[in-house]
């Protein structure tokens, strides 16, 4: 867990208890990694909605690296008549709690995420992660796109990247020893 998460968990618990996991027994297999260069930020929010019309998908957890991106991004969707939720760290835990019910149940197909989601969340229906934004640490990506392939089910994580992020996707691949492939044309056969 990343040091400054860490450090939140320790101030908010009473006495926990620290599981630690050997890096190898986080994995990736099950998994199929994509990207998708949308060469600027301006350009995210209209890949995504293109990408969510082409697929027929139970539920996606989108992943953002700030609040006020998540509740841009979420204000936006839903103007489009997409049926999304958004949580964060900003919320109370019953506002999360409501969130997460009503993802589950299947009255939102959209499951937009700050990193508070990054560890935890476990929803069967699950079959795509995209990382609208590269998470900003190794461990961070793993937890994120593990939320596709849980239940022994295989998943899809679909990255976004700028031109300024191939680097940061480089590393990734070089550091899991994985492959992240442009995504094909015919993404829909992988879901």
């Amino acid at each position: 867990m990343p040091k400054p998460m860490l450090s939140i968990a320790r101030s908010i618990m009473h006495d926990p208890v620290q599981i630690l996991i050997k890096k190898e027994e986080l994995t990736l297999d099950g998994i199929k990694q994509f990207y998708i260069n949308v060469c600027r930020e301006e350009y995210k929010l209209e890949t995504l909605m293109d990408l969510y019309g082409i697929m027929n998908l139970s539920q996606v957890v989108i992943f953002v690296n700030s609040v006020n991106k998540s509740t841009h991004i979420c204000n936006e969707l839903r103007l489009k008549k997409f049926q999304v939720s958004c949580i964060h760290s900003d919320m109370d835990q019953e506002k999360r709690d409501a969130v997460m019910e009503e993802f589950r149940s299947g009255r939102s197909r959209i499951l937009l995420s700050t990193d508070i989601l990054a560890r935890g969340i476990d929803v069967q229906q699950v079959s795509l992660v995209v990382n609208y934004d590269l998470p900003s640490n190794r461990e961070t990506y793993i937890h994120r796109i593990g939320r596709g392939g849980r239940f022994g089910r295989k998943g899809t994580a679909i990255n976004f990247i700028t031109d300024s992020e191939i680097e940061a996707l480089s590393d990734l691949q070089q550091y899991f020893n994985t492959e992240i492939l442009e995504m094909p044309d015919d993404i829909v056969d992988f879901l």
